[in-house]
């Protein structure tokens, strides 16, 4: 990724919105600025305007001097998380219309019966199917007009607001999936329409249908919002704003709302972008990132450059799209903790989120979360205010908790550190997922902790990790909005082409087909990959490409990169091509950070205060100064 080394030119704006506070940075040639407000759950537009005017007071500048406003959100992850999306139809090709539901046929938990997989975005009766068929070769039954009549009827019937269309072998042959949407969208342009090869033109139809059905319920709420968010932007004088994409790079607003389930993983994309800086800087480019916020702790890996991948989970959905390879679990500062059935402390998936937030906000809740017990322990500072005026209330604290530990029979001060520890338990399990099962050593890693909550609770994380550094950013608590102002401008386009690699000619030539496919006016830069296997495997490993080297050179790079994940390799099988990947990137920025002074503990056990976080030195850590503003814990 080409990077800037110079400071930024204007005035730059990024804003996050997290489940309990709204971030915001303003980063101009003489230093960066960054502003903690509540988040606004019921319309997240006023807190991120409200966070953009509070930051820019802060730094002496009007809304009239920001010259590039970027933006990361969790509209459509917390429609995915509380399924509040669109109602939502899917036209499939006849016989297929189950394939959402059939899934992979694998069970929601390996050893658990009672378990199960969520229900489908889209539900039995708004499936309709068409009869037409396309096989890899082109069309096998043509697409029948009369067929197509009935579809119009039963969407025009259907109490319905979006529509995905997705069809066996669309990722190669998408002429009936284009007709059938032309057709809604003339007869029935109130509904908004997602298209399978538009959407992941990939092969694997369940993974396609699956993405094109999220894509196509979240379209109309976010729209909704980007929609109110370009309204009170333009009335209050900011330039339109770029949106983040999980892929780690950011799109026009309005091509955001066209393809919503690029950004479901927006926010936590922006605080990895941040975070893969000051690893490049500070870490020899290998770390950990922990990201915990109010309702939510995200963890990435950074190995040279932050982990990709093309396919994830989020609440149980499959989407199949290019992102950042960030894994999420349930547990914030906001996370409430419970006494389950058989007597055992639990923390989460439960939050009271921004409104009313943890007991001690004295907002109205009543039930103890980690934030509480934090303030039990004496881990966060009660005598100035959290974030503008929310004063901690720690008596609303300790009635909280004490209610827990009575039904445990605990102290009030063990209840409280086990609160503590069993969030780091789940935020350590996590760590363990991107690095310990993917063959990766974190003890000989950095631990890079930022959100309002992490560098409270990075030391015990590391300790759990076995790692022996962690590095809290300038500006921790709202890193990611500072990501959202590093990250470049990025399209990504793919296409399924089951080609083998020593077939260069065809190769250079869907190179040349996704070269056609990126919309006008994309960044110059290219990154491209292959998703290869050998012949005979299910499941493909990427691999870096430049169009111009030799196959042999592809072969090579594919068999180490094998061997690296695996730990075999088969120089003598043959290796097919399965996806060709494109990636048009902008440049990205790199803000001037001054170096920081700050007075520190010597030793912990301590409290210290960090921009927008508070930060805890555990027993046996020490601290100091570090280049570009940052705070560094060693054990």
């Amino acid at each position: 990724m080409p990077i800037a080394t110079s400071p930024p030119p204007g005035v730059l704006v990024g804003v996050d919105v997290g489940g309990t506070f709204t971030d915001a940075a303003v980063v101009t040639p003489g230093g960066i600025v960054t502003a903690k407000v509540p988040s606004t759950p019921s319309d997240q537009s006023l807190g991120v305007i409200r966070a953009v005017r509070v930051a820019l007071a802060a730094a002496g500048l009007t809304e009239s001097d920001v010259t590039r406003f970027a933006h990361g959100m969790t509209v459509g992850t917390n429609a995915l998380l509380e399924r509040t999306g669109a109602a939502t139809a899917f036209v499939t090709t006849a016989g297929f219309g189950d394939v959402i539901e059939i899934r992979r046929q694998d069970r929601a938990h390996l050893y658990r019966l009672d378990a199960a997989h969520p229900p489908p975005v889209v539900p039995a009766e708004h499936r309709v199917e068409v009869v037409e068929r396309c096989g890899p070769d082109g069309g096998i039954i043509p697409l029948s007009e009369e067929s197509l009549d009935a579809v119009v009827r039963c969407l025009a019937a259907a109490d319905v607001d979006a529509v995905a269309v997705g069809l066996l072998f669309s990722f190669r042959h998408p002429e009936h999936e284009r007709r059938i949407a032309e057709r809604i969208r003339r007869d029935l342009p109130h509904l908004s329409v997602s298209v399978s090869s538009d959407v992941s033109a990939e092969i694997r139809e369940y993974e396609r249908f699956s993405t094109t059905c999220v894509d196509a319920t979240l379209g109309p709420v976010l729209g909704r919002y980007l929609t109110t968010l370009g309204r009170r932007t333009l009335e209050a004088g900011l330039p339109d704003a770029e949106i983040m994409q999980s892929s780690g790079g950011t799109i026009g607003r309005d091509d955001a709302a066209r393809h919503a389930a690029l950004t479901v993983l927006s926010g936590p994309a922006a605080g990895v972008i941040g975070a893969a800086h000051v690893a490049g800087v500070l870490a020899g480019g290998r770390a950990l990132t922990f990201d915990m916020g109010g309702t939510s702790c995200d963890v990435a890996l950074i190995d040279g450059e932050p982990q990709r991948t093309s396919q994830t989970t989020i609440n149980g959905y499959d989407l199949y799209l290019p992102m950042l390879d960030v894994h999420t679990v349930s547990a914030g500062g906001g996370s409430i903790a419970w006494a389950d059935s058989g007597g055992a402390l639990r923390v989460g998936p439960r939050s009271p989120g921004a409104d009313p937030g943890p007991a001690c906000y004295g907002r109205g809740g009543t039930e103890p979360t980690v934030t509480d017990a934090n303030v039990v322990l004496g881990r966060i500072p009660t005598d100035s205010p959290l974030s503008g005026d929310l004063r901690l209330d720690p008596a609303a604290a300790a009635e909280a908790v004490g209610r827990l530990a009575d039904r445990l029979d605990l102290t009030l001060r063990d209840c409280a550190a086990g609160i503590v520890a069993v969030a780091v338990n789940e935020m350590a399990r996590a760590l363990r997922v991107v690095s310990v099962e993917r063959g990766v050593d974190p003890r000989q890693m950095a631990l890079i902790a930022f959100g309002g909550a992490g560098p409270l609770h990075a030391c015990d994380v590391a300790r759990e990790m076995g790692m022996r550094t962690v590095i809290l950013p300038h500006g921790a608590g709202a890193l990611a909005a500072l990501g959202l102002v590093m990250a470049p401008e990025r399209r990504d386009v793919a296409q399924t082409v089951l080609l083998p690699v020593d077939d260069r000619s065809a190769l250079r030539t869907a190179a040349g087909d996704l070269e056609a496919r990126l919309p006008p006016g994309s960044p110059a830069g290219r990154e491209w990959r292959l998703e290869c296997r050998y012949v005979g495997q299910t499941h493909s490993v990427p691999v870096g490409w430049d169009p111009a080297e030799t196959t042999s050179v592809v072969r090579g790079r594919f068999d180490e990169e094998h061997a690296r994940r695996t730990g075999a390799a088969d120089p003598a099988r043959p290796v097919e091509v399965v996806t060709v990947r494109l990636a048009a990137v902008g440049e990205a920025l790199t803000p001037a950070v001054d170096p920081v002074d700050r007075a520190l503990p010597d030793a912990g056990p301590a409290v210290f205060a960090l921009e927008g976080a508070t930060g805890w030195l555990a027993e046996g850590w020490r601290l100091r100064n570090g280049d570009l503003g940052a705070v560094i814990c060693e054990r």
